[in-house]
């Protein structure tokens, strides 16, 4: 089986055909950096990551592109709530971002454009629709006429045009010929950030942005475009317009993540129900809110509670149980190994992870089993097939993601702990059982938990 992938623009799952053989081509619309990201945010991140991690697995060579808005009238507002530059607002929380996609085990994206950077960009995509009759200066401002375009306005969010509302991207509606168009690029205003064009001053419209970062990095017509289901109108629906009226192909595939919600209510900012990253992490390890966000189907929505957060932790830790007491047994784990065939089946079927991690918790109980059993071929057989599912779903404890390598300390703390067990395992020998719980107490006030196995003391970051 071939991978399969629910396309919005069609409504139906297709098998999933690149522009170019071997290769994968994915723009997925990242930040608008007003504010920092919640898990709402960082759960597209996180299935998109998996989307990802799953193409290269499957012998694609992947181009990622996920970009940056980092000039918005969002930035601008707090901007001037703050009284602060809008690039000091939009850096900041670009930051903020960036810290939460790593701490959550995303891979970097092979190219992440920031919008102002690509201003030229833009201008040429503008000429090029104004030249082709799809687009108009006007009082400084510049329009997509989506008259010029009514037969296909519409068709990814399945709208007609005599239905849709004003877009209400201007001050000064008399400027549009429609009040259903939309705002390409919007005239110099007092105090606003500014960049020079043949129409005049003024800065970037947001859906004009995406347009020209994807088409530069990904070529006219590129394979997957993702997102946020409540992107599909009109940042999307957008996008489509002004990109093919310019004679770009662009994606041929549309991909949407469903939404993450408290009871009835979209998780977001003017609701005051944002659960920020560093604040989950608090409450879960990275990994185990990882694997909160994964498990669900990427286009299922979520209705957050903390019990449900819970339980996901308490499921990886079965697995991450079984992972570390076989690797007490294996100490060399084949790379190489064959995925389950019913896991590989999951994912070809539109990236379902609910299906996958029921193949991968299967395997932990055979695994569980073959442990009881002191069946270390089966051990090892099964540790491999755990592992390997792992990395493709970036939940590998073992990975160095998650074990904590590359820190500066990690070595310092390996080499303490392990004398510190050598000389409770020397207490123990000599039957000085008060020595040896004084240096688990210590061990225990210094955050790390000490658990007696058949195969000696084995040691973790106290939970």
């Amino acid at each position: 089986m071939s991978l399969h992938i629910y396309d919005t623009s069609t409504r139906a799952i297709r098998e999933f055909v690149p522009v170019e053989a071997g290769r994968a081509s994915i723009y997925l619309c990242g930040a608008t950096v007003q504010a920092p990201p919640h898990i709402g945010h960082i759960r597209s991140g996180v299935n998109f990551d998996v989307l990802r991690r799953w193409l290269a697995r499957s012998g694609y060579d992947v181009t990622f592109c996920r970009n940056v808005t980092d000039i918005d009238d969002k930035i601008i507002r707090v901007s001037a709530q703050e009284s602060v530059p809008w690039f000091v607002v939009a850096e900041r929380n670009q930051r903020a971002f960036t810290w939460a996609y790593e701490t959550l085990g995303c891979l970097p994206p092979t190219v992440e454009p920031r919008a102002t950077g690509h201003v030229p960009e833009m201008i040429t995509l503008m000429e090029r629709l104004i030249a082709r009759g799809h687009a108009y200066a006007s009082g400084g401002d510049v329009y997509f006429d989506v008259q010029s375009y009514a037969d296909r306005y519409g068709s990814l969010s399945n709208q007609k045009l005599e239905n849709m509302r004003a877009a209400a991207d201007t001050d000064d509606e008399s400027c549009k010929r429609d009040p259903r168009d939309f705002a390409l690029w919007k005239g110099e205003k007092p105090g606003e950030p500014t960049w020079p064009t043949p129409w005049g001053a003024g800065r970037p419209g947001w859906h004009l942005e995406c347009s020209a970062m994807a088409t530069k990095y990904l070529g006219s017509t590129f394979d997957i475009h993702g997102g946020g289901l409540d992107l599909i109108f009109p940042h999307h629906e957008n996008e489509i317009a002004q990109s093919q009226a310019a004679g770009d192909g662009f994606a041929r595939y549309w991909m949407h993540n469903g939404l993450l919600k408290i009871g009835t209510e979209k998780m977001s900012k003017s609701l005051g129900n944002s659960l920020l990253i560093p604040e989950m992490v608090q409450k879960v390890r990275p990994v185990e809110l990882r694997y909160y966000l994964a498990a669900p189907h990427y286009r299922s929505s979520i209705d957050y509670s903390e019990e449900a957060l819970l339980e996901a932790a308490a499921a990886y830790q079965r697995i991450e149980g079984f992972v570390t007491r076989a690797a007490e047994v294996i100490h060399d784990v084949d790379a190489d190994a064959p995925l389950p065939q019913a896991f590989a089946d999951a994912l070809d079927d539109d990236l379902g992870t609910p299906q996958a991690l029921a193949v991968v918790h299967e395997v932990v109980r055979e695994g569980n089993v073959a442990l009881s059993r002191g069946d270390k071929e089966a051990v090892a057989r099964l540790l491999a097939e755990t592992q390997n599912m792992l990395d493709v779903l970036g939940l590998d404890p073992r990975s160095p993601q998650w074990r904590g390598a590359g820190s500066d300390l990690s070595p310092v703390v390996d080499a303490l702990v392990a004398v510190a067990l050598e000389q409770r395992k020397a207490a123990r020998e000599r039957k000085d059982y008060a020595a040896a719980d004084a240096i688990r107490n210590q061990l225990a006030a210094a955050g790390i938990t000490v658990e007696d196995t058949p195969h000696g003391a084995r040691w973790e970051l106290t939970r």
